[in-house]
């Protein structure tokens, strides 16, 4: 006969009393411990005293309960990005979890799919949470922001291309990454540019301002040329591509019928993508196309030729989830404005 593993269904849950009861301490002990409250002094075998006896019992503190007394929770919701961010964003948003965590600070992923600002902001607003960074990807408004901070949220904190009405904004500078990578080929002696413009959903918030960019320093080039005496001009010419290796060798089949000389490649995996089907085709990188990416990528200083790139500065996750912690106690400050990253060409033996 085989012996039953489930729990009895009604074994009692244990309280914050048993636990008192079990370490010989007050409830308000257990309280201070288990809560990291600072603002009262317990010793450490005090301390290691009621964890232990919370483990053995199994209890943990009732969340909602704990934001009823607080009067606000200790949640900072997330929105989940729903593109593939890369690397790099990946680690700073990793970094900034981490960092809201040592600030005793509760981190929830908000799935999001489906919902505009304002119903984005309402769904949000229902968990209460203390603070909300904004990702970018759902575009908030003042009355998201109003309905936010109403349902108790102290600090509401945008991270994309420009500011909200009532929230701290952190913005990234994408049409510089463009302009920087631009201007870098054309002082190469480049002057028909592809900017390779990713199909994947999501990725034209990134995309469309690095094209905008890419643009404008073309036009900053045209007019150097026109000054000087020299030259047709510069042409920008946008070239859709998916994450593919089929996408990728199709644009390297017609490459020489583009007339290109150079390109931006959107990011450093996507120009390691490229690059290969370019040298698949033939084509010699640099000196028939020259190539930059961007975000610095390890592997892109692996390659041969050693991958150019766009160098993107970030400010770290602690520093933000420092923002958060600092909105949070001071909740009435003024909205402020950021500068997210600067970014700055390497450059390599692809361009």
């Amino acid at each position: 006969m085989t012996q039953s593993t489930e729990q009895p269904a009604d074994r009692p849950v244990p309280t914050s009393a048993d636990v008192a009861r079990l370490a010989g301490v007050s409830r308000a002990t257990v309280s201070y411990v288990l809560n990291n409250t600072s603002a009262v002094r317990i010793s450490d075998p005090t301390r290691r005293k009621v964890r232990e006896a919370a483990e053995r019992l199994g209890y943990v503190p009732h969340a909602a309960a704990r934001s009823l007394r607080a009067g606000h929770t200790r949640m900072v919701l997330l929105p989940t990005a729903h593109i593939p961010v890369g690397p790099l964003y990946s680690h700073f948003f990793n970094e900034l979890q981490w960092a809201l965590r040592r600030l005793d600070y509760t981190v929830v992923q908000y799935g999001s799919v489906g919902l505009d600002g304002d119903g984005a902001a309402r769904a949000w607003a229902e968990l209460r949470p203390v603070a909300v960074v904004s990702l970018g990807e759902i575009v908030l408004t003042p009355h998201g922001v109003e309905v936010l901070k109403r349902s108790g949220a102290k600090a509401v904190i945008t991270v994309g291309p420009g500011q909200v009405e009532g929230a701290h904004a952190l913005v990234m500078d994408q049409s510089g990454i463009g302009g920087r990578a631009v201007a870098h080929l054309i002082a190469r002696g480049c002057r028909r540019i592809g900017v390779v413009m990713p199909e994947e959903p999501g990725l034209g918030m990134f995309s469309g301002p690095r094209l905008a960019g890419a643009r404008a320093a073309a036009e900053a080039g045209a007019h150097a040329d026109a000054d000087a005496g020299v030259g047709a001009g510069v042409r920008i010419v946008p070239l859709p591509l998916a994450y593919a290796e089929d996408s990728a060798a199709a644009l390297a089949a017609r490459w020489r019928t583009l007339g290109l000389d150079a390109v931006f490649a959107f990011s450093d995996e996507y120009a390691m993508l490229l690059m290969r089907a370019l040298q698949d085709e033939g084509i010699s990188v640099p000196a028939e196309t020259a190539v930059i990416g961007s975000d610095d990528l390890l592997l892109g200083r692996l390659l041969r030729p050693r991958l150019s790139t766009v160098r993107i500065d970030m400010v770290t996750g602690q520093w933000l989830a420092d923002l958060v912690d600092r909105a949070v106690r001071d909740p009435g400050g003024d909205p402020e404005r950021y500068d997210l990253m600067d970014s700055r060409v390497v450059h390599r033996e692809s361009s």
